[in-house]
């Protein structure tokens, strides 16, 4: 089927399934602040993790163009969830980069949000003392639950997953990671 065939269904797909009610704004800083792990993770989705490791970032999060409120109180929106920082193996360090679209599902007065999206990752190294990721390019899969403080501030709780899919080769292995956030909500 020519290309320009396909494009026409999936263009009368979209347009069936678009909600009514629903709009588009343009892209805004949601929140932003700092992140860090918890705990240590032995096993990555899986496999057995070889090696431990520890991650601290800064977050952006924005709001994408897509946003739909329901009658119930509750909503759902897209973001880009965003971050830059430190991932610390045994005796070597790497920057990592991480950008991930999100669908979000919260209550349209802020007091609950939860997040999960697929995106990629950019590590400044990929061997470690003893693991290779197989590359510098990894998926970050992420889940993230966060809840109002005070005023503008809010914590969550975000699961990161970072793994090459078996991209570079098979059998390499990526990490897991349980994180804590303290935002400040824009």
């Amino acid at each position: 089927m020519p290309t320009v065939v396909w494009f026409a269904a999936a263009l009368a797909a979209m347009s069936l399934f678009t909600p009514r009610h629903c709009h588009a704004a343009d892209w805004a800083l949601q929140s932003a602040g700092f992140r860090l792990q918890i705990g240590e993770k032995s096993h990555v989705i899986g496999a057995l993790q070889p090696e431990s490791f520890h991650e601290y970032d800064v977050v952006a999060n924005f709001k994408l163009p897509w946003e739909r409120q329901f009658q119930s109180g509750w909503g759902a929106s897209t973001r880009l969830v965003t971050h830059v920082g430190v991932l610390r193996g045994q005796n070597k360090t790497a920057l990592v980069a991480v950008a991930i679209p999100t669908i979000a599902l919260g209550k349209q007065n802020g007091s609950f949000l939860i997040d999960t999206g697929l995106g990629l990752a950019w590590l400044s190294r990929h061997r470690f003392e003893l693991q290779d990721f197989g590359g510098p390019i990894q998926f970050a899969l992420t889940l993230g639950i966060e809840v109002p403080l005070y005023q503008h501030f809010a914590a969550a709780y975000r699961f990161m997953h970072y793994s090459d899919a078996g991209f570079y080769a098979p059998g390499t292995i990526g990490a897991d990671m349980h994180m804590v956030e303290l935002l400040y909500r824009f």
